[in-house]
């Protein structure tokens, strides 16, 4: 994806210059970031002073070349916060509707309700769907029409965060099961690190931090219970129970129910459900004791957010962190919140070694 544009907007101007092979794209940043703006040009719906667009190979906009693909020809998929459904309609007439003048392609349509579930809404009006369902067959008439690019706009952001947690483990079967490039905008950055494999975060317009959605997130959220870690891994299902395989040897045990062993699996751990000891500790219930290495620790107020590095499997403690280690054999970070008198009296700081102590019940499935 190549994205250089340029759009003048009342309070500043967006001007941004992105290009990653990565095939889902999050752009995430505050409300009024211009995050809304930039999909539109993308989408068709604005068009920018200067720049060019291009997805999957195929120039959607630029401005030099006098290129402007009109918006039903772009091949869009896309998803807005409100969903804009006919709301006297039933739900498969909706999913129907989107390929209107394409023709309904049945074997997407066929796919977007089994991996969405929609087949029990099939027959319903969309007025009697629940906020959660509404989103979902939004998504599923974007899949239905079987786009070439997916655009997403804050597609959870109407719904409460409980709701929006049950509602994103569809969000990311839809996205794997479809694989299409896709460009996300939320501003929440559990959904980000869930969905994307690159992000790009937006202040007022322009890109300020760019790359790995858990580096780049994590390093952007401040200390607090909020913060959300991604576990993400190959499902291993056993007489003892469940684990999830991470990188660089590391095993999480996760809860066994609906796992299929060999499956990829993404779960969540809240940063509070955490707990760091300086000493392995004995006689717990708690399944994951890890070993770990502190790299930072982010203060805010009396909440630290402390990020640690895993230990793999044969590879030292203190050389976990090191310059010389291939990034991609590291095991990876985890984050715990903690008080900052917690951090006192324990001597915790950067390189400390430690151990990081959570439930089989607190990581829950995502996807």
């Amino acid at each position: 994806m190549k994205c250089r544009v340029r759009l003048p907007l009342a309070d500043f101007a967006v001007d941004v210059d992105v290009e990653t092979s990565a095939r889902a794209v999050g752009v995430f940043g505050a409300s009024g970031a211009g995050k809304t703006s930039l999909l539109e040009c993308v989408a068709g719906w604005r068009r920018p002073a200067s720049g060019r667009v291009e997805v999957n190979g195929r120039v959607l906009f630029d401005d030099a070349a006098r290129v402007d693909v009109p918006r039903a020809d772009r091949g869009v998929g896309y998803v807005p916060q409100d969903g804009l459904l006919f709301p006297h309609w039933t739900v498969e007439r909706n999913l129907r509707a989107a390929a209107r003048g394409r023709g309904v392609p049945e074997d997407a349509l066929a796919t977007a309700i089994e991996v969405l579930e929609l087949a029990p809404l099939l027959a319903r009006d969309v007025a009697t769907c629940s906020g959660g369902e509404r989103q979902r067959v939004a998504l599923g008439r974007a899949l239905a029409s079987k786009p070439d690019v997916l655009l997403l706009d804050e597609p959870l952001g109407a719904l409460d965060r409980p709701l929006r947690r049950r509602v994103l483990p569809y969000l990311v079967r839809a996205t794997r099961a479809f694989d299409l490039p896709l460009l996300f905008v939320s501003h929440d950055a559990t959904e980000v690190q869930a969905v994307c494999d690159h992000v790009v975060v937006l202040e007022r317009g322009r890109v300020v931090a760019e790359g790995d959605p858990a580096s780049v997130l994590g390093a952007a959220e401040r200390a607090g219970t909020d913060f959300e870690n991604l576990l993400s891994g190959t499902v291993r299902v056993g007489e003892d129970g469940c684990a999830l395989e991470l990188g660089g040897g590391v095993r999480v045990e996760v809860p066994a129910r609906d796992a299929i062993d060999g499956a990829p699996g993404l779960y969540g751990l809240r940063a509070d459900d955490v707990l760091l000891a300086r000493e392995a500790p004995r006689g717990l219930s708690a399944r994951n004791v890890l070993e770990a290495v502190v790299e930072a620790l982010d203060a805010d107020g009396q909440d630290v957010l402390a990020t640690a590095r895993l230990v793999g499997a044969g590879d030292p403690a203190e050389d976990v962190a090191g310059p010389n280690t291939d990034a991609s054999q590291r095991a990876p970070r985890l984050r715990a919140s903690l008080t900052a008198a917690s951090v006192r009296e324990l001597g915790i700081a950067a390189g400390a070694r430690v151990f990081l102590v959570f439930k089989t019940q607190s990581c829950h499935r995502l996807g």
